[in-house]
């Protein structure tokens, strides 16, 4: 009986060590297309958002507050909430909302 099992095993060669590894090529593969591309592309268009951030914008933090950015520094934004000034990190921008556009953007000049 252990002859029969023995024979009916094939044996483990330059092709079957190749064809054990392609699951595993193939499942980081599909990794790579469905996950960590595509949050790559959210966090790449994440930080072009908020380099783009200028006065005037209405933004939503983090935290769930809407505010009108009243001042932008290169790493803070002073943003109005009701009628409190409140510096924010801004990293700490979830969205930005109602973008206004800029006072020297050249469609806006008169012909």
């Amino acid at each position: 009986m252990f002859a029969l099992i023995m024979q009916s095993a094939t044996p483990v060669g330059a092709g079957g060590l190749a064809m054990q590894i392609m699951p595993f090529l193939l499942i980081g593969l599909i990794f790579y297309f469905l996950i960590i591309r595509p949050q790559n592309q959210r966090v790449k268009a994440h930080r072009q958002l908020l380099s783009e951030i200028m006065r005037g914008d209405t933004v939503v933090t983090n935290g769930g507050l809407i505010g009108k950015v009243k001042k932008v520094a290169d790493e803070e934004l002073t943003v109005t909430f009701g009628d409190t000034d409140i510096k924010v990190v801004r990293t700490m921008i979830a969205d930005v909302r109602n973008r206004s556009v800029a006072a020297n953007d050249a469609s806006t000049k008169k012909k």
